[in-house]
């Protein structure tokens, strides 16, 4: 499967952004998708991940409450809705998936996109 993801941007500290992770190829109903970001020196980080049939969602401590991910298995798309973006957000967000997951475990995915920019500012 070949992940695709967009809608980073610049927005201000308190303002909202959607990306979208586009797949094409495989059946993509049958993944599980999760987000992942990395900052400047650091490593990646677990953001949210959502099951193949979008029953199940996990996320990370630090976007509870803030962060929505969703998925349109008829558009092969799955979504992260960002609210309330703070500045320590900014980061490379990347999409990954496979059959199988460990929600938080980058190590567990073999399929990623190439990333998408998202800068807050304060």
């Amino acid at each position: 499967v070949q992940l695709q993801a967009s809608g980073g941007g610049l927005v201000q500290a308190g303002g909202s952004l959607r990306l979208s992770c586009a797949a094409s190829g495989r059946t993509f109903g049958n993944y599980a998708v999760g987000w992942f970001r990395q900052a400047p020196g650091k490593e990646r980080e677990f953001v949210a991940a959502i099951s193949w049939s979008g029953h199940s969602t996990y996320y990370a401590d630090s976007v509870k409450g803030r962060f929505t991910i969703s998925r349109d298995n008829a558009e092969n798309t799955v979504y992260l809705q960002m609210n309330s973006l703070k500045p320590e957000d900014t980061a490379v967000y990347y999409c990954a998936a496979d059959r199988t997951i460990l929600p938080g475990e980058v190590r567990s995915y073999d399929y990623w996109g190439q990333g998408t920019q998202v800068t807050v500012s304060s």
